[in-house]
């Protein structure tokens, strides 16, 4: 329980820590467009922690990572648990995995991974940012005629609008 609070209180505001349960925690390593970010989820058993909580690399996120490389991480995450056991661990667990994230990927080979849009478009096809035309400043009533009294016919500002007066 004091652990629990522990992490609530830690990771408050932290966009990459998701409590899933009250036993159950998700935190994802890296920058979600990185593409040698991970997610670890901890599970706590009912005698944790005086047993090893059960460590998965399972979320969709990890698609992208070869099992080699998710294997080497369980692997060394668990050397963690072993050296920690009798312990509240999962913060630590986290706090470990986040400072070897580049030892941890470092075979991973960076592919460029493409994103599925769910977006729905009603009526109007994409037109490129280029086509679009510029919006014009709209003037008011009293802007447009204090605009028409100082310019010509042409909407040409009159010869010697800018001269100055220098004899008085």
């Amino acid at each position: 329980q004091m652990e629990l609070e522990a992490l609530r209180s830690i990771y408050e505001g932290d966009l990459c820590f998701r409590e899933l349960s009250p036993v159950s925690f998700q935190y994802r390593i890296g920058e979600s467009g990185d593409p040698k970010a991970f997610l670890i989820e901890v599970s706590w058993p009912e005698t944790y922690p005086q047993t090893a909580p059960v460590i998965s690399m399972d979320a969709f996120f990890n698609n992208t990572i070869s099992s080699a490389i998710k294997q080497s991480i369980l692997e060394k995450l668990m050397v963690e648990v072993e050296a920690n056991l009798g312990t509240a661990m999962t913060y630590t667990l986290f706090e470990y995995a986040k400072d070897n994230k580049e030892v941890f990927m470092e075979n991973q080979p960076v592919s460029t991974v493409t994103s599925v849009s769910n977006s729905i478009s009603i009526g109007t096809p994409d037109v490129p940012p280029s086509r679009k035309k510029e919006k014009k400043e709209q003037l008011s009533k009293t802007q447009k005629r204090k605009l028409a009294n100082k310019t010509d016919n042409k909407g040409e500002l009159p010869r010697g609008w800018n001269w100055v007066d220098v004899i008085k």
